[in-house]
């Protein structure tokens, strides 16, 4: 069990409903303490763990099967999409809201394609937060409304595969590394990358991957 996952004696409201089961992953403790704390004031709503990095995170929400599921995008082990895809591919049930600082198109439109039914950034008030609980809960979705006209703008051109790679050789890898690390050839491994270097009109992989970054497609 998740060392940072707790039980909530909160089950149900004042009038007796149910109340709506929550669990947080945030890999800034002070950002999770202070989020699990707002939500908490909440007569409706139970923060029932909290994880600090995608792998606790899954852990919590498969043992726990929450209603709504918290995250932040970039965490260790896993980010908040991969988990949200991997709910997905599940089919748990469990609907996923993802709260970050990204305010990109990119991002939220992988994380719509991951299955989130609500993309909020950090900026917002308290209850806000509460609402999009409630709201995505029933069924709903929710995005902030600075992206929401602009959700469908510019298309992602990177496959999958292309993206994978070119995340790793914006840290830095070496070609050969990176096919060690993914089981691929060194030739396969520079063929993507000269795909999305083309793809993103970019001079190198660095450029490239600074282009993905920014558009929020890695």
């Amino acid at each position: 069990m998740n060392p940072l996952a707790k039980e909530s004696a909160k089950e149900s409201t004042k009038d007796g409903r149910k109340a709506i089961r929550v669990v947080l992953a945030e890999d800034q403790g002070m950002v999770l303490g202070a989020l699990a704390a707002l939500l908490e004031m909440e007569g409706d709503i139970s923060v029932i763990a909290q994880a600090r990095n995608g792998r606790e995170a899954l852990h919590a929400v498969l043992i726990e099967k929450p209603d709504v599921f918290i995250t932040d995008i970039e965490m260790p082990h896993m980010s908040g999409l991969d988990v949200a895809a991997e709910l997905k591919r599940r089919r748990t049930g469990t609907r996923v809201i993802i709260v970050t600082t990204f305010a990109r198109t990119g991002y939220l439109r992988r994380a719509l394609e991951a299955g989130a039914s609500g993309y909020l950034l950090k900026d917002m008030r308290a209850e806000d937060l509460a609402d999009a609980v409630r709201r995505v809960h029933q069924g709903l979705r929710v995005i902030h409304p600075e992206l929401a006209t602009e959700a469908w703008g510019e298309m992602d051109p990177l496959t999958d595969r292309e993206r994978q790679v070119l995340r790793l050789a914006g840290e830095g890898m070496a070609s050969g590394d990176i096919a060690t690390q993914l089981g691929l050839s060194d030739g396969t491994v520079r063929n993507y990358l000269s795909e999305a270097i083309s793809k993103l009109g970019a001079s190198n992989r660095v450029e490239a991957a600074r282009i993905a970054r920014t558009k929020g497609w890695l």
